[in-house]
């Protein structure tokens, strides 16, 4: 059945206008809103309880993807029809896909991640590009990571380019954000993690570590800077400074690389010793 022709939702509505504006982090902060684009997000926002509040779709996006518009609609959120022009006015994708939607901050409170005794964390501190920030997310939601942390001195979360990379996870494992550093480390430990900070100049392998069977417990990597790493005062924080092997002649790892290595290296320790769910089960 097609959809109803396109409500006459103007680039100078008041809707369009407040969508808009969450593009700006000061807005996002404002209204506690975001952006999720295109059909991954919108169907993983849509799903996540109450977190989508708008959906704006073209025509088009409504027909190619009407089971996504229906759980939008089953979730409560209102949705509107609109012209392609209306869309790209929304978008902050230079090629949009037709679905952007409206959601809640979805961000979890430190404590309670520490609540529930996680077994492997991702910590994030001093992460300024949005795009290597959100793939970290993906990469630790697809490891089996437990929690993300972002510290006071990363990006915001709710960057659209930080969405747009995790690609869905952020609506998967519980996030905290703003947490400084001295704190998480801190919280962490206390909480019976071990925590490892990763940097290529570090005094530890992680190929020993994985030899040497010392990767089995609860682990939480923190992960720094894409340019300069981290620094001292956050290294000395850690347990252990790992660094990731470089066996051929690159001459270093980007940001993302290196978590994806780190968090399944601990994913594969803490199956073996029992210690962790294995990432296959669903």
């Amino acid at each position: 059945m097609a959809p109803p022709a396109p409500e006459l939702i103007s680039p100078r509505s008041q809707r369009v206008l407040a969508a808009r504006r969450l593009a700006k982090r000061n807005f996002r902060g404002k209204e506690r809103l975001f952006l999720a684009e295109g059909p991954q997000a919108v169907r993983e926002a849509a799903a996540y309880g109450d977190t989508l509040v708008e959906l704006f779709a073209t025509v088009e996006a409504a027909e190619r993807y009407a089971d996504i518009i229906g759980e939008a609609r089953t979730a409560g959120a209102r949705v509107h029809l609109a012209d392609e022009q209306v869309i790209a006015d929304i978008s902050t994708t230079v090629t949009p896909q037709g679905l952007v939607g409206v959601c809640r901050f979805v961000d979890t409170p430190f404590e309670d991640i520490l609540a529930a005794r996680p077994k492997l964390v991702a910590v994030l501190a001093h992460v300024r590009d949005p795009g290597n920030a959100g793939t970290v997310l993906r990469c630790a939601d697809a490891a089996g990571a437990e929690a993300v942390v972002l510290t006071d001195a990363s990006v915001d979360l709710y960057n659209p380019k930080a969405v747009r990379a995790s690609v869905g996870s952020l609506f998967h494992l519980p996030v905290a954000v703003g947490v400084p550093v001295e704190r998480a480390v801190a919280g962490l430990k206390d909480a019976g993690v071990r925590v490892l900070a990763a940097d290529g100049a570090g005094d530890h392998d992680l190929d020993a570590e994985l030899d040497e069977d010392t990767m089995g417990g609860p682990t939480a990597w923190v992960f720094g800077n894409e340019a300069w790493g981290l620094p001292e005062e956050t290294r000395a924080l850690a347990d252990a400074v790992v660094r990731v092997p470089i066996h051929g002649k690159a001459e270093s790892l980007n940001l993302a690389t290196a978590a994806a290595v780190c968090l399944y290296a601990s994913a594969r320790a803490q199956r073996a010793s029992g210690g962790c769910r294995s990432v296959t089960e669903s």
